[in-house]
């Protein structure tokens, strides 16, 4: 899921005269971002289903999640800049297709292997396909209506984080046609197909001049580094947790930290890298990286962990667990409305931190509340105001977030910090996803007639103060940014 704050690229200017069919043409761009969005959610209502259909082990219900946020992450830096090289609606009709194509993939997958290599392909033309439509607004739409263009990405992102587990669990448990949760990829066609003919039929060609070309470099360093820190932390569980996945690890860490150098090179070699290097010169930036992996990584993989505690802990079934999570999903919309009413321009910064305070109490309440009821004795009714109070602090503090970090970026670094920014929150989520999720199965034990409930209220205790520890993290790198968002600085 790719939370959308800031135009890809930034140095293209509005519309002078608004295009004929900007309001198709954005009913399109709003149809991908919520194909994009009810892939992020569904697999984590319909991973257990998914297992016991298909088989193979517990990692197959992390790598549902990680393989689209990872592949997303890596392909989000480069599908900005693809489209200013062959032009956006084009990049945007081919990402649509093959986003279309790969979850048909999906729906058919006879093994894990084949389904987690169909979500690698949905992350990749995800990335491909969603920061186009960022660029392609700009252009059709005047200065005056950019505002109300882009506060359409609030409502919409809201509703399918409310609508799209309760989907997920509605498609898993109907099973309709026999299909189960393959519906869940299925439901993507119509908006997909939807996505590619409005986008020939009202969107406008362009292509920017002076593009430069794809750094690739780049790209294989910045894969390798997010594949080598990834792959051990959920497969290492299983393997037993040899020398090497340690080693690996290290290696992907090592690797992070040669792409800064490289892109260095790149740039002193007269190149055009990834990522501007000034960038990580940048107290702001480099901060708002820092909370912003901590924080999806814990957002996310709470998501998966408290859908496996319901599904095996408490037996409920996929639509129950979908229902589930809708006091969350609107305490962010209460979260961020409070925001909007001017909470951001009167608060700045702390409003972050009162968000972070509120989640955390918020995730504190669900672990007493847990512990007190036990597993036998709780229900997801038990946990609603706590995820309610979680959700109203994540609105809340989201809603400046962004625009924190990139009040001190300069306008011809906009682009790289704004992909890379998207990328951050996507490989977080995908870490999120290894760490927690590792740490949940490596808690939880099977006997004859199941997980043992005891070790699934154990489980979600541990990931739960994980999470608090995350949020903490989070708290004190947000200490980097600066007061005010971007405009009020100016002012």
């Amino acid at each position: 899921m790719t939370t959308t704050t800031t135009p890809v690229e930034a140095p293209d200017l509005p519309a002078t005269q608004p295009y004929r069919w900007r309001w198709l043409g954005l009913f399109v761009i709003l149809a991908a971002e919520v194909m994009d969005l009810l892939d992020a959610l569904v697999t984590t209502i319909a991973g257990p289903s998914i297992r016991t259909d298909l088989g193979g082990a517990d990692s197959l219900i992390q790598w549902l999640g990680a393989a689209y946020t990872l592949a997303m992450a890596v392909g989000l830096v480069t599908g900005g800049r693809l489209g200013d090289l062959f032009g956006r609606r084009l990049m945007f009709m081919i990402g649509a297709g093959g986003f279309v194509t790969s979850s048909a993939v999906c729906a058919l997958a006879q093994s894990p292997g084949m389904l987690i290599g169909a979500r690698v392909a949905q992350g990749l033309f995800g990335a491909l396909m969603l920061p186009q439509g960022l660029g392609i607004i700009r252009e059709m739409f005047s200065a005056k209506e950019l505002a109300g263009a882009f506060g359409a990405f609030g409502p919409v992102m809201g509703l399918s984080a409310v609508g799209g587990p309760i989907l997920a669990g509605w498609l898993v448990t109907a099973d309709y046609f026999g299909l189960g949760w393959r519906m869940i990829f299925l439901i993507n066609l119509p908006l997909g197909i939807l996505a590619v003919a409005g986008a020939a039929a009202v969107l406008p060609a362009s292509r920017r001049t002076g593009a430069t070309r794809l750094d690739l470099g780049g790209v294989a360093i910045l894969s390798a580094g997010a594949f080598m820190v990834i792959y051990p932390l959920v497969q290492g569980r299983e393997l037993g947790w040899p020398l090497w996945t340690y080693l690996l690890i290290a290696a992907g860490i090592l690797t992070f930290g040669l792409f800064t150098q490289y892109t260095r090179g790149v740039q002193r070699r007269g190149g055009d890298p990834l990522v501007t290097p000034s960038l990580f010169r940048k107290r702001a930036f480099t901060g708002g990286l820092l909370a912003g992996g901590a924080f999806f990584s814990g957002m996310i993989g709470f998501s998966l962990v408290f859908s496996l505690y319901l599904q095996l802990g408490l037996n409920d079934s996929p639509l129950k667990t979908g229902l589930a999570a809708v006091p969350q999903a609107a305490g962010m919309v209460i979260g961020f409305v409070a925001a909007s009413a001017g909470l951001t321009a009167r608060l700045g910064r702390r409003l972050l931190h009162i968000g972070l305070v509120v989640m955390a109490a918020g995730v504190a309440l669900f672990a007493v509340i847990v512990h007190a009821a036990g597993t036998a004795g709780v229900s997801p009714w038990h946990v609603a105001p706590a995820l309610a109070v979680t959700g109203i602090g994540t609105g809340l503090l989201m809603a400046p977030f962004f625009d924190l970090i990139l009040a001190g970026v300069e306008e011809h670094e906009m682009g790289s910090a704004s992909g890379s920014l998207n990328a951050v929150q996507q490989l977080g989520g995908a870490l999120g996803i290894a760490i927690l999720g590792t740490v949940f199965f490596n808690i939880l034990k099977v006997g004859r007639t199941g997980p043992v409930p005891a070790t699934v209220e154990h489980g979600m205790q541990v990931t739960l103060w994980i999470e608090i520890g995350l949020l903490a993290v989070t708290f004190a790198a947000a200490f980097l940014l600066p007061k005010r968002p971007r405009e009020e600085e100016a002012a």
